[in-house]
């Protein structure tokens, strides 16, 4: 005897192939009054691992701006999880949710897994997607800001400049998970990321420690020495992108000392942005290295991101 399907089952709801994304299932809400989804699917392609988000909204009614997470590790490693070390989870995702604004950390594809542009390809398949779903996640889908350090700053800033009207803009923009729609964003924090590819390509790199082997991560982000790709090395450069862009605001925040990527690829980013009519604030971190070691206090440099996204998204706290 055939049985009927469940009640929650509905093949008309089906379709073939399945769309290369997830709807958002139902949040988890805390005794806070904080929802969060987890785990949620928004871009995917056969042979890769799914690309993942998270989303907490604050406690009340919305729709709240929204703020989208991009984690560093050099386009080779991180998780949309954690923050730098040296920033506590709970710093970061609390001053985000007490300001009124929405928190959306994501995962995008490292550099061995698929080379440039896939992770800027990822970065704004997840805009595309909170926007396609704004209204299940509480969100405005009209105020929306990015925010990222190191490799996620270089990506954050990438987010910020190409568009459709930009150079290479229809190749950049991608098709992943939802494939078309606005990816345009009102704000951009960048943490010491990389403006330059060319030119800090050419930077020697510190030796990591205990000399573990770590790849080279501008070769594994273009899949080729800068040198012999200077095309590509540019393409992926965000100070590419700034003259006639009509950039967005920007706060650059560096440290002074940093080994890994030297200040002045924000004094680059920053003189370009400038120079395009662009706000630009570029916040040095006097003597501090890498993820702000050796910086004295890291909750201001926080509350002044924070205050920088609300202030330029409208939100209320």
């Amino acid at each position: 005897m055939t049985q009927s399907p469940p009640a929650a089952f509905d093949i008309a709801d089906m379709t073939w192939p399945p769309p290369p994304y997830q709807s958002p299932v139902p949040p988890v809400t805390d005794t806070d009054g904080v929802r969060r989804f987890a785990g949620v699917t928004y871009a995917t392609t056969p042979g890769y691992r799914p690309r993942l988000l998270d989303v907490r909204t604050p406690a009340g009614d919305g729709p709240f701006p929204a703020v989208v997470w991009i984690h560093g590790g050099g386009w080779l490693e991180g998780d949309r999880r954690y923050p730098p070390p040296t920033v506590p989870a709970a710093l970061l995702h609390g001053a985000v949710l007490a300001a009124g604004l929405a928190l959306v950390s994501i995962d995008y594809r490292h550099s061995l897994e698929a080379p440039f542009p896939a992770q800027l390809h990822d970065v704004k398949a997840a805009i595309r997607y909170v926007r396609r779903f704004a209204d299940v996640f509480g969100v405005d889908p009209d105020r929306i800001g990015v925010w990222g350090e190191s490799a996620g700053g270089h990506l954050a800033a990438l987010a910020g400049l190409v568009g459709p009207g930009s150079r290479d803009g229809a190749a950049l923009e991608g098709a992943q998970g939802v494939g078309s729609g606005d990816t345009g964003v009102l704000a951009v924090v960048d943490w010491y990321g990389i403006s330059d590819v060319v030119a800090a390509a050419g930077h020697p790199m510190p030796q990591m420690p205990g000399g573990a082997d770590f790849p080279n991560p501008y070769e594994a982000l273009l899949g080729a020495d800068a040198a012999e790709r200077p095309d590509l090395a540019r393409a992926a450069s965000p100070v590419t992108y700034t003259e006639g862009s009509n950039p967005p605001p920007f706060l650059l925040v560096h440290g002074t000392r940093d080994g890994l990527v030297p200040y002045s690829q924000s004094e680059i980013l920053a003189t370009a942005l400038s120079g395009a009519g662009g706000e630009v604030t570029l916040r040095p971190v006097v003597d501090a290295d890498h993820i702000f070691l050796g910086a004295p206090e890291i909750v201001p440099i926080v509350e002044e991101s924070v205050a920088f996204l609300a202030r330029h998204l409208g939100a209320q706290a």
